[in-house]
């Protein structure tokens, strides 16, 4: 196995190892935007949501933060403790300060995940280089070679030209697989972010006008 590795390298030419330092950096890239998104930052946005209304229901706003800061790493939390912490101030300055959280949330979600279609690309981009190396490497065999030489330096360039593409979209697809599902993750969680922030309100705001009742934010 190590001797296919090394002599597909070999064969592959120098834009192998291109391709190689960029995969390296789109997996170290997926394996963190992973990790954030899909269990440091994640939450079931529905059932927490359900927990702090039935605390806000019974009037019960300081076991809503508390709960908060059980789920701290959470992006929704961050968000909803943020109006949590104000409810007993008026109506702007909860949506204030939750538009605040959420704008300082939103940044940290999607940070870094647009790189990833970036490497994509440019490891089909370099192994689309490697090709026309590869190709004009073969064509100059076989217009200049000396005839004893020209079926290697034939299968070489050929080599060149075939090993990079195929390397380049090995690390490609992967990506922008990885890319397309990090990408649709984080999407949601704002979603979140942005309809149980709402409900959030509109349920402080009743509170305040002591119209809050069963089924208030719902839906």
């Amino acid at each position: 196995m190590i001797e296919f590795i090394t002599s597909f390298f070999r064969d592959g030419g120098p834009f192998m190892y291109i391709i190689l330092i960029v995969s390296v950096i789109a997996l170290a890239t997926v394996i963190e935007r992973a990790y954030m998104i899909f269990l440091r930052y994640n939450l079931n946005g529905a059932a927490f949501m359900a927990q702090i209304q039935k605390l806000i229901m019974a009037n019960n706003i300081d076991r809503a933060i508390k709960l908060c800061n059980a789920e701290s790493n959470a992006a929704l939390t961050k968000v909803l403790k943020a109006g949590l912490t104000r409810a007993n101030r008026s109506a702007t300055e909860i949506q204030n300060a939750v538009d605040e959280a959420t704008l300082e949330v939103i940044p940290q979600l999607q940070k870094r995940t647009p790189y990833l279609g970036m490497w994509a690309n440019v490891a089909t981009l370099i192994g689309l280089l490697g090709t026309i190396s590869g190709l004009v490497q073969a064509f100059k065999a076989v217009a200049t070679a000396n005839p004893e030489d020209k079926q290697t330096l034939l299968a070489q360039g050929i080599s060149v030209a075939m090993y990079t593409t195929a390397f380049g979209l090995v690390v490609a697809i992967p990506t922008m697989i990885a890319h397309s599902l990090i990408t649709n993750r984080t999407v949601k969680l704002v979603d979140e972010i942005d309809q149980y922030s709402v409900k959030l309100i509109n349920l402080l705001a009743a509170r305040q006008r002591g119209t809050l009742k069963e089924g208030e934010g719902e839906g």
